[in-house]
């Protein structure tokens, strides 16, 4: 098995609950699988991090994986990665190409919420849209992984001495109204609340002077360790099948 890898990141603290459409971890277990293999200190693990991972051509967080799969042709591993796509990713429009003679299968699905970061005077909630590209031949799957940017809902005043009063309510009030951890579109109904998109190069670890240096600590992090536990589930569904019992022999 090989692996590589290719970054740009940006972006914020994980919510104690986190919505994610894809349900490769739940968001505990995700937490959780992060601190341990980089610790609880983020800036620390960021920094860690950012040794050894290259942004790509694009500046863009890319993760490039190729599985092993001996005796397995192209069709048994395309039926059991459909399968395992289908089985994960719940929104119908995730998987935008599907083609089984050219052996590739592409997904696109909103993760809400990976990180969230209450601060002094704002909150940030981050949501990604991974790309995922999954290559099929004779014996072997390739799988890249991209994210380009970061979706960010600015909650201005929600931070801890913001106007919205205490962190608890400032993030109930927001799961309440906007539970996919992005503003809905055209939505006017709280001028302090908005959409942006952060370059992830244009922020820590890649930048040191960063005004939301701990917010996109955590977010590398955090989207860091997503990646790894989506390529280990797609190794696991090409080595043992999704649910482990699908062999020829039934």
């Amino acid at each position: 098995m090989k692996k590589k890898l290719f970054v740009i990141c940006a972006a914020t603290l994980l919510c104690g609950v986190m919505p994610i459409q894809a349900q490769v971890m739940k968001a505990a277990d995700l937490e959780a699988y992060a601190k341990q293999r980089y610790g609880d200190k983020w800036l620390d693990a960021a920094a860690n991090l950012a040794r050894h991972i290259v942004l790509d051509k694009n500046q863009s967080l890319t993760y490039q994986q190729v599985i092993e799969a001996p005796g397995k042709t192209k069709q048994q591993l395309y039926v059991a990665l459909n399968y395992w796509a289908t089985a994960t990713f719940k929104d119908k429009q995730a998987i935008t190409l599907d083609d089984k003679d050219a052996g590739c299968i592409i997904i696109s699905s909103t993760i809400d919420a990976i990180a969230d970061h209450t601060g002094t005077i704002n909150r940030y909630v981050i949501s990604i849209t991974p790309v995922i590209k999954i290559d099929i031949k004779d014996g072997k799957v390739r799988v890249t992984y991209t994210v380009q940017n970061y979706d960010v809902l600015k909650v201005e005043a929600g931070g801890w001495f913001g106007g919205l009063g205490d962190k608890d309510n400032a993030r109930q009030r927001t799961q309440n109204i906007y539970s996919d951890g992005k503003r809905m579109k055209g939505d006017k109904t709280d001028r302090r609340l908005y959409d942006e998109q952060w370059e992830i190069v244009r922020h820590y670890p890649f930048v040191e002077k960063d005004a939301q240096k701990r917010t996109c600590a955590k977010a590398l992090v955090m989207t860091h360790a997503y990646s790894n536990a989506l390529l280990d589930k797609i190794e696991k569904a090409v080595k043992t099948g999704v649910v482990g019992n699908e062999d020829e022999d039934w």
